[in-house]
């Protein structure tokens, strides 16, 4: 089954910016978020939380000490990006990253942490909403996640 969506004005800045302040809480890595612009997207608030949040962590667990965050309006909608300065995910790879249960060799799965399933919930809900979620290589050469919501 589908999920249920609770579509409401939804601003991603906040929410990245919210996560953002979170991280920098939490210690570890340093946050920049430079590149968060008003974007506003029609969705489920909450879902869009977990979207951010789950790719928070992911790239603060795999971050030499560096993410990035991103967010603008586009197309009537709005595309966020997280990227991290780790090893990154290698082309061959990218497809899998999305799939239940799966974590990747050493480069991405050097935590004890984590059930493979935050990627999966993201692009579970991201489609939910008719978005898509893709990872590319970043501009440090870790993950580069975009993700592009409709209005």
């Amino acid at each position: 089954g589908g999920l249920a969506l609770h579509p409401g004005d939804v601003d991603l800045d906040d929410i990245l910016l919210a996560e953002a302040a979170r991280l920098r809480a939490l210690g570890g890595v340093t946050v920049d978020v430079r590149g968060v612009q008003p974007a506003r997207v029609r969705g489920d608030a909450a879902l869009l939380r977990q979207v951010v949040r789950n790719l928070a962590d992911n790239a603060a667990r795999h971050a030499r000490s560096d993410v990035v965050f991103t967010a603008e309006p586009a197309g009537g909608g709005a595309v966020l990006t997280v990227e991290d300065d780790g090893a990154g995910v290698a082309a061959s790879e990218r497809s899998r990253i999305f799939e239940r249960f799966v974590r990747l060799d050493d480069a991405r799965a050097r935590d004890a942490g984590g059930s493979g399933l935050g990627l999966a919930i993201v692009r579970e809900i991201v489609r939910a909403h008719g978005g898509d979620v893709r990872v590319d290589a970043g501009r440090s050469g870790g993950a580069l996640f975009v993700v592009t919501l409709p209005g």
